[in-house]
């Protein structure tokens, strides 16, 4: 008597979870980033077009150069810097041409955002403790993306894309600054100088916050993987 074997049946297969494409940060940090950069460009057109002085506008034109370098440092760093956060972008060369435009650009909008804060003429509502601020923000902005470059240089990337994201943030800080500043006016009028230093620390505070929760996350992702044997990198510039 003969047995007829059953055919032999294969597992269903499991379909790829599909990765978020990373698309959707880049629309919000473009979108917060939008306001800063729009008054920017207002300031940019107003300064190298002969503006006629006003009051209120004199003491930009009394010290040009930071603010110029801020403006177009900052807008750069801002939006490539959003692109950065794209996964597959991050898989090609252009993250890493990218990113040897986004340090120069950090650092130029760091260091003449403390040259500001030290050579121009603020405004009233600007006090000593913005005055701080401002300078220690940067600078730590100035080490971050100094510490970054050493780390890819020595193919150290998740060192240095942590850096990368905590210059990111204090960049970003004018954008949550809006966020802060916009409900507060509307409910209570223009903030006095404590209340202006706060809401304005508060940005600071809060992408720096984020950044380090998105940080930490990411290390504890890669716990449970075998470290990969460290390659010596060119300089790539990742958020």
């Amino acid at each position: 008597m003969t047995t007829i074997a059953a055919p032999k049946t294969s597992a269903p297969r499991r379909r790829p979870r599909l990765r978020g494409s990373g698309w959707l940060p880049v629309a919000g940090l473009l979108l917060l980033s939008l306001v800063p950069i729009a008054a920017g460009a207002f300031r940019f057109t107003e300064l190298t077009t002969g503006a006629t002085v006003t009051a209120d506008n004199a003491r930009f034109f009394a010290s040009p150069v930071p603010i110029l370098a801020h403006i177009v440092g900052s807008s750069v760093f801002l939006v490539l810097g959003a692109f950065q956060f794209v996964p597959s972008l991050r898989r090609r060369r252009w993250h890493r041409y990218a990113g040897r435009v986004l340090l120069p650009a950090g650092l130029a909008s760091a260091l003449s955002g403390i040259w500001m804060a030290f050579g121009a003429d603020l405004p009233a509502s600007n006090g000593i403790a913005l005055l701080v601020m401002r300078v220690g923000f940067g600078a730590v902005m100035v080490a971050g993306l100094v510490m970054a470059f050493v780390a890819v240089r020595r193919g150290d990337i998740p060192t240095h894309r942590a850096w990368m994201m905590r210059a990111y943030a204090i960049g970003m800080g004018a954008g949550t600054q809006v966020l802060m500043f916009l409900p507060w006016t509307i409910a209570f009028g223009a903030p006095d100088v404590a209340t202006h230093a706060v809401l304005m620390g508060a940005g600071w505070v809060i992408n720096l916050a984020v950044a380090e929760v998105v940080i930490r996350r990411a290390r504890r992702c890669r716990g449970g993987a075998r470290p990969a044997r460290r390659r010596a990198a060119a300089p790539i510039m990742s958020a």
